[in-house]
């Protein structure tokens, strides 16, 4: 598929209109349902695809965070032949008792993998998981940026951000409290 098509096909799956909280605590006239997209083997593909072609140069390990990232990451692992790891949103309270699940080795150059970033406040908690387990994280790519602000912050912590698609690229129209419109 080509990149046109694959918008238009996670835009006809997965946005859902009327009026959605957001992770965020932001209020939105439009939702893009991760696992709708996620979920589909013809869309999941495609986004390894696209993941891994935008992994750069140097990077040891790939990562995404429970749950809407692990079938992300999953796909660009096997597209791009590194191994990922699964951040969990909080320790497991059994067993090994640990926040991140995979092999890390200090100073693993890592590209965490997003579904849809709006803040970006997610992917900051996830990359501060990595970091403190001694990853050098070195970007945020996402599957969709709302265009809300997650650019600027996580640049802002150091970490650089590219996404596959924005919301223009899904044909939606930004909501006008979020750019100030």
């Amino acid at each position: 598929m080509e990149r046109a098509q694959i918008a238009a096909e996670i835009a006809k799956v997965a946005l859902l209109r009327g009026t959605f909280t957001l992770r965020s605590g932001k209020t939105s006239h439009y939702y893009l349902d991760k696992y709708l997209f996620s979920t589909r083997p013809e869309i999941l593909r495609e986004l390894g695809t696209m993941f891994a072609a935008r992994v750069p140069a140097g990077t040891t390990r790939l990562a995404g965070a429970e749950l809407g990232g692990i079938p992300l990451v999953s796909a660009a692992s096997m597209a791009s032949g590194l191994p990922c790891l699964f951040v969990r949103n909080a320790k497991k309270d059994y067993g090994t008792s640990k926040q991140l699940e995979g092999k890390l080795d200090r100073g693993d150059r890592v590209v965490f993998v997003e579904d849809v970033a709006t803040t970006g406040g997610q992917a900051l908690e996830a990359v501060k998981v990595l970091q403190e387990a001694g990853a050098v994280v070195t970007h945020v790519i996402c599957t969709i940026d709302r265009q809300e602000g997650a650019r600027a912050n996580v640049e802002a912590a150091g970490v650089a951000f590219d996404a596959l698609f924005t919301v223009a690229d899904l044909g939606i129209t930004p909501d006008p409290a979020a750019t100030g419109r």
